[in-house]
């Protein structure tokens, strides 16, 4: 006798939907965590507004060139570029009493791709 799979139906007024059995986890715990640290990080306006303007240096920047576009204190600035860095967004390199800001690319394209991944219906 052949077994017959029966997938759960879901009605609403106008809809029925069967479940897919089909969907799955596609994301490890650790890329999550780093996705959901790096999503954190932008969440911020000023962190935004600073990887915008790193971008604009071609991708690299000195922090004073940071600095004098926000009206916050020198320990803010550095707070906000920790949390990028930290988030695997941005490096930072001293260059004597400079410190300058790069963009991390990798870490950009991965959350680039993520974004695709999920905007492409989960194709």
């Amino acid at each position: 006798m052949d077994t017959l799979t029966v997938q759960p139906v879901i009605t609403t007024e106008n809809e029925v939907y069967v479940c897919n059995p089909d969907v799955h986890l596609r994301l490890g715990e650790t890329e999550t965590d780093q996705f959901a640290a790096a999503f954190k990080a932008l969440s911020n306006p000023v962190r935004l507004q600073m990887i915008d303007l790193i971008s604009q240096g071609g991708g690299q920047v000195c922090g004073c060139d940071i600095e004098r576009h926000f009206e916050l204190t020198q320990p803010t600035i550095s707070h906000h570029l920790k949390v990028l860095r930290d988030a695997g967004l941005i490096q930072s390199e001293a260059r004597g009493v400079w410190v300058f800001h790069r963009l991390n690319s990798s870490m950009l394209t991965a959350l680039q791709g993520l974004l695709m991944l999920v905007n492409n219906t989960g194709r």
